[in-house]
């Protein structure tokens, strides 16, 4: 059996025990990503009458059920779980996608979704502080250079300077070759939102 997100023995059991409750011969979960490697991804889980499969859906067949998986959502639901927490009020169905919003890179994926995931699990996350957050733009590989864009409390920051060599790019040229410098190219004129005028 082909896995492509892990779902727990409860989780199997409680959505195995709401498909029998929806009498509709075939009935099974579908699981799919909107808006994948976006910041505004979510994880869904929704029932799936058969005339409802998409050709393209995986199956991941379990005991107790069956479960069609989106074929373009499978990179971003790497690591993936649906569990099944029992309380007193029931209980809960979770599920946790870890790279749903970013898929996981190696050292061998292209430079461009190199840098995509160094700035949505490092850099971003800091710069979220302030309000502010930074993607590429570009990747000029016989330059090295990485042209990125400030946005939120970054841009018109008078601060950002600073932020670009001694965060941003001190990041991206130690952890990725590729890169030998960073370019700014956002309109610091715009100070609606900066973090520090």
């Amino acid at each position: 059996m082909t896995e492509y997100l892990t779902i727990t023995a409860d989780a199997e059991t409680y959505l195995a025990d709401l498909l029998s409750k929806q009498n509709v011969e075939g009935m099974a979960v579908r699981v799919f990503i909107t808006q994948p490697g976006t910041r505004y991804a979510e994880t869904c889980l929704a029932y799936c009458r058969p005339e409802e499969v998409n050709e393209s859906d995986k199956i991941q067949q379990m005991e107790k059920l069956k479960v069609f998986v989106e074929a373009m959502s499978i990179p971003y639901l790497e690591e993936a779980t649906i569990d099944f927490a029992k309380d007193k009020m029931g209980g809960q169905l979770t599920i946790k996608a870890p790279n749903a919003k970013m898929p996981k890179v190696t050292d061998e994926s292209p430079v461009e979704e190199r840098i995509n995931y160094l700035l949505y699990t490092e850099i971003n996350p800091g710069l979220a502080s302030h309000g502010g957050e930074v993607s590429l733009v570009e990747f000029i590989a016989e330059e090295g250079l990485a042209i990125l864009k400030f946005g939120g409390g970054c841009q018109g920051c008078s601060a950002v300077d600073m932020t670009l060599k001694d965060g941003v790019e001190a990041t991206m040229v130690a952890k990725i070759p590729e890169v030998q410098a960073v370019r700014d190219e956002t309109d610091h004129t715009v100070t609606d939102n900066a973090y520090f005028k």
